[in-house]
């Protein structure tokens, strides 16, 4: 028996303001189908599940939903006009006899049913309407960017009721770890193309960066043999004029064809700058006790952060992280208890609320319009990290082009007000970062390069994010607040915090410990055995080495590969550096396969 789809578009093409954003695409859901739909901020994942949930109309093609199919979507700016509370928005469509679904929702995200609409915060919005699209089980969910304003724990309850759920959905979300649990297909946006992987988001960039290489790789021979007729063309078609037309129109076509490939987006080209080093010491804290009302945020907290180190804040909403960094900053005042700050400290913001930036006025206006970046008697210059740049150049680093350039903030999408706000925030020299919630709307490619920017940056960190995988791979110490002003802290980041305090929570198998963290053995005991022999722990020690020596000269041979005319200039040296790029890739895979499967051996013995 045949499976009827869920949703299927056929030869979709949809154009806004004159370009392109799809181009005849189609795609199937299936029942049951669990599917990552990634792709770059602005390529068109919003819009595409706009789409798919009927609300935006194409220019060309069709959406077919079979009968007695129904279909829920959570967008990003819920519309709750027209209804008094957040608890009557989400009961909207559902019987009264199903309130209670409503409620264990409301449990599950937090958000308060009886708050009015015109007092509820943007993140209470969108949980009122995760929590209804929840209570109405639709057989076909569309999620847009379900986990922002989410804490973990009700990242972790989604997690949970998504896993449990026999419906099929469609995620979009920035958050890596949530996508990796719950996925088992991808679609993925590129250049208004969208292709389909049947694997889950784990496969995704190695899928990602083959497809790329593939493409590099045609592109490439496409040169070589337009370069290689177009020397025919030049030499020999004179004496052959008639009877070699057909050749000089195949150029031709190759010639268009070669054009007509679309062009991949550069990653942005951010660069954090550390300013004067701070003292040894950035901030101690000894003793802090603060309080709203009933509500104590912490009580007796101590903290030092030393230079370079990297401080993660993670609790629920509301517990109070942006409060106590700002005590730790020194903007606030604590009840009692004291926060001495180090020497020739320069700090810079980045805020959740993107308070800094201005929705009413253009990229250009809110670069230029700042004084620390304003370049005196210089319209169209801004200071970034000590010299004047052209502010469309600079703001070309971080993918806008010209046209956005004079368009209003509140043009942009979530991701790209993030990247904006990067963007002054990187114009500055700086010793201490302050992040609260940086990784919200960032596509992948920009969190990877977030993350590589931290990893290398001289100053330090402080920093508040509701994204697990991030947390693990920057933060070197987790700050656990826990409510009723417990805040303890733990070296390492999110799945250390969660081994040491003995969770066995929802988390990926990679990042998960295996058991509970054990005590410390008495000295007398002897040392367990790891497993290995003494060949195999000789190697698992040369490997890192070796990885990050194949690595560089991969880097290396593929800057070279890079000239377009070095296969005509010098053939020999192409093919030579052809096969050692092919050798380094197989033995740089042969080499990270080995080192997983030693260091796997060595934990478990």
């Amino acid at each position: 028996m045949a499976i009827i789809p869920l949703l299927q578009l056929n030869d979709i093409s949809l154009t806004f303001g004159g370009e392109p954003v799809f181009h005849y695409l189609s795609l199937v859901v299936q029942p049951g189908d669990r599917v990552a739909l990634v792709g770059r901020n602005g390529s068109g994942k919003s819009t595409l599940m706009k789409v798919m949930a009927g609300l935006v109309e194409p220019d060309h093609g069709e959406r077919i939903v079979p009968p007695g199919i129904s279909t829920g979507y959570m967008e990003q700016d819920p519309d709750l006009s027209g209804f008094a509370t957040l608890g009557d928005y989400a009961m909207h469509g559902l019987d009264p006899s199903e309130q209670y679904k409503v409620e264990r929702a409301g449990e599950g995200l937090k958000f308060d049913p009886n708050r009015a609409t015109d007092t509820a915060s943007g993140g209470e919005r969108r949980r009122a309407a995760l929590a209804r699209l929840m209570a109405q089980d639709p057989d076909l969910m569309l999620l847009d960017e379900p986990t922002n304003h989410l804490d973990i724990e009700a990242i972790g309850w989604l997690e949970d009721e998504l896993k449990r759920t026999r419906k099929g959905f469609v995620l979009i979300s920035h958050d890596r770890r949530f996508l990796t649990e719950l996925t088992r297909a991808t679609l993925w946006i590129d250049r208004g193309q969208v292709r389909r992987q049947e694997k889950g988001f784990a496969a995704f960039e190695a899928w990602r960066d083959k497809t790329w290489e593939v493409e590099d790789l045609q592109r490439h021979k496409m040169d070589r043999k337009i370069k290689s007729e177009a020397r025919w063309a030049v030499e020999g078609i004179s004496a052959r004029r008639k009877r070699n037309m057909g050749r000089v129109r195949a150029l031709q076509d190759l010639r268009s064809e070669r054009a007509a490939m679309i062009k991949r987006q550069d990653t942005a080209a951010m660069e954090l700058a550390s300013g004067p080093k701070s003292g040894r010491k950035v901030i101690e804290a000894v003793g802090l006790t603060k309080s709203f009302g009933d509500t104590t945020i912490v009580r007796n907290f101590s903290l030092t952060v030393q230079r370079g180190d990297r401080v993660a804040f993670v609790g629920p909403n509301g517990v109070g992280k942006t409060t106590l960094i700002r005590m730790l900053m020194g903007e606030i005042e604590p009840y009692s208890g004291s926060v001495k700050l180090g020497t020739n400290l320069v700090p810079a913001v980045f805020d959740q609320t993107r308070a800094q930036l201005n929705d009413d006025l253009s990229l250009w206006e809110n670069l230029t319009g700042d004084p620390e970046m304003r370049v005196s008697g210089k319209a169209d210059q801004i200071m970034v990290r000590g010299a004047p740049k052209h502010v469309v150049g600079y703001l070309k680093e971080f993918l806008f082009d010209e046209r956005q350039a004079r368009a209003p903030v509140r043009s942009l999408s979530g991701g790209e007000k993030a990247r904006l706000l990067l963007a002054r925030i990187m114009a500055r020299e700086s010793n201490l970062l302050v992040l609260d919630e940086p990784t919200n709307d960032l596509d992948v490619e920009t969190l990877d390069l977030l993350q590589d920017l931290l990893g290398e940056y001289d100053g330090t960190v402080l920093l508040i994010s509701h994204d697990r995988d991030f947390l693990d791979r920057v933060a070197s110490t987790t700050v656990a607040m826990e409510g009723r002003g417990r805040a303890t802290v733990y070296a390492g980041g999110w799945s250390d915090y969660r081994a040491q305090r003995g969770d066995d929570a929802t988390e990926t198998p990679a990042s998960k410990p295996a058991q509970k963290q054990q005590a410390p053995k008495p000295a007398s005991e002897p040392k367990q055995k790891s497993g290995l022999s003494f060949t195999e722990k000789h190697r698992l020690e040369e490997l890192p080495g070796e990885i990050d020596r194949l690595t560089a000269e991969i880097g290396k041979l593929e800057q070279l590969m890079a000239d377009p005319d070095l296969f005509t200039r010098e053939p020999v040296k192409f093919k030579k550096a052809s096969e050692a790029l092919v050798a380094r890739q197989t033995a740089l895979a042969e080499a990270e396969d080995l080192w997983l499967e030693l260091s796997e051996k060595a934990e478990a013995g």
